[in-house]
Parts: C-alpha cells; sequence; structure tokens
C-alpha cells in the first residue's frame, strides 16, 4: 500500500490545491473522461486522503470545472497574439476566430466540458464572449460592421463554437485532409457574411438574382483593388 504525504504544515493549503488540480488535470486528460474523477481517484493519486480534498473543492463538479479553467488563461493569451499581429478591424476578428478554434483542438477534454454541456459555472463563455465582443467591437467602431456588438459577437461565436464543437465531436465527418481549411473557410463566411449581412436591409431578402448580381461586382472590385496593391 503507498504510504500517505507528511501531514501538510500551516501555509501549504495553496501547494496541495494545485497539486490535487494538477493530479486531477492529468488523469482528466489521460482518459478523456470526467467519470474517471472522483475525489477519491485524485485524492488517491495526491496521495492525501478524501477528506483533504473536500477542504478544497466542495465536490466532484467543483473540482472538474477548476481542472478545466485551469487553461483558460491560455485561451486570451492566444487571441492577444493573434490579434496583435495586424491592425486592420475585420483581419483581427478573424485571427480571433482561428485562434478560438484552435485552442479548442488543443484542449478538446476542457473545451468539451465546460462550453458543451450544461454548467453553473459561467467564468468560461463569459472570457470567450468577452474576447469576441471586444474583435467585434472594433469592427463596428471602424464602420465595416454595423449594429450592436453584443447581438453580432453572439452570432458570430456561435458559428466558431459549432465548428469547434464538431470537429471534437464528430471526427468521422468528412472533414478536409487539413483542418485548416475547415476553420478557414468559416471564419471567412462568418467575416465577410456578417461584413455584408449588416450593411443591408433587415426586412428585405434579396433574391439570388439580385444576390448574385450585387456579390459579383463587389468580389470584382475587392479583386481590382488587391491587383493595385
Amino acid at each position: 500500500m503507498e504510504a500517505r504525504r507528511a501531514r501538510a504544515r500551516p501555509g501549504d493549503g495553496a501547494r496541495l490545491r494545485e497539486e490535487i488540480l494538477r493530479n486531477a488535470e492529468q488523469l482528466l486528460v489521460e482518459t478523456g473522461d470526467e467519470g474517471a474523477i472522483t475525489l477519491r481517484s485524485v485524492a488517491q493519486r495526491t496521495r492525501v486522503t478524501t477528506p483533504s480534498v473536500y477542504l478544497h473543492f466542495s465536490g466532484k463538479e467543483a473540482l472538474i470545472e477548476a481542472v478545466c479553467l485551469r487553461v483558460w488563461d491560455e485561451l486570451g493569451n492566444r487571441i492577444r497574439e493573434a490579434v496583435g499581429r495586424v491592425t486592420d478591424p475585420l483581419i483581427a476578428l478573424g485571427e480571433c476566430g482561428r485562434a478560438y478554434v484552435h485552442f479548442a483542438l488543443d484542449h478538446p477534454v476542457q473545451y468539451r466540458l465546460l462550453m458543451m454541456r450544461p454548467s453553473a459555472s459561467t467564468e468560461a463563455s463569459k472570457a470567450c464572449f468577452g474576447h469576441m465582443v471586444n474583435a467585434v467591437t472594433a469592427c463596428v467602431e471602424s464602420g465595416v460592421l454595423q449594429g450592436n456588438p453584443d447581438t453580432l459577437a453572439l452570432t458570430m461565436w456561435t458559428a466558431v463554437h459549432g465548428c469547434a464543437a464538431l470537429l471534437i465531436t464528430q471526427p468521422a465527418l468528412p472533414w478536409p485532409d487539413d483542418v485548416n481549411e475547415i476553420i478557414d473557410a468559416t471564419v471567412r463566411m462568418v467575416g465577410f457574411g456578417a461584413a455584408l449581412n449588416t450593411h443591408l436591409p433587415r426586412r428585405r431578402v434579396p433574391r439570388s438574382a439580385e444576390l448574385l448580381d450585387g456579390v459579383t461586382a463587389a468580389a470584382e472590385r475587392l479583386k481590382a483593388l488587391g491587383r493595385k496593391k
């Protein structure tokens, strides 16, 4: 039988909490299954008693959410790094979306548990929403998008979250060999589609022929501008 660790000294509580989280995260990533996480299993891996884990976490749900949130700061860092490389607000919005999906794919277990099931905690979703609103607000201020930044951010977040969720949960779908193709296509459709949609009258849906004529003319003009650079 594995020996228990020595009794914690005063001031060791923070270190023990971090060790519990680290061991729980390893167990979660190794198994990919939240069912493997119990206060008892984590206590055994940390070589403490189960009541010692209860001193830091009220139950399994609190422990799992704390474990998943350990990586959430990385999302903010990735988005800041991505958008920091560009000055154009629409391009920055696209980089924000790409960084978001790649973060989800790099942390699929944590993303699924925090963003793809009902949860009492809103910390993760608030952080994600904040990043989206910031990127969208810059586009609204520049005029490339029109409307309420919160509403626009929710709409666009729905699309990139859907992309991430499908890539994580439906690997058997006919995805391209390079997953970046689908990520880039999603981001471009969301960004360009929003730029067009927010400048159109809300109550009138253009006919297919009208839309084709308008989009073709706009695309040709944008191509011409690109060739002049």
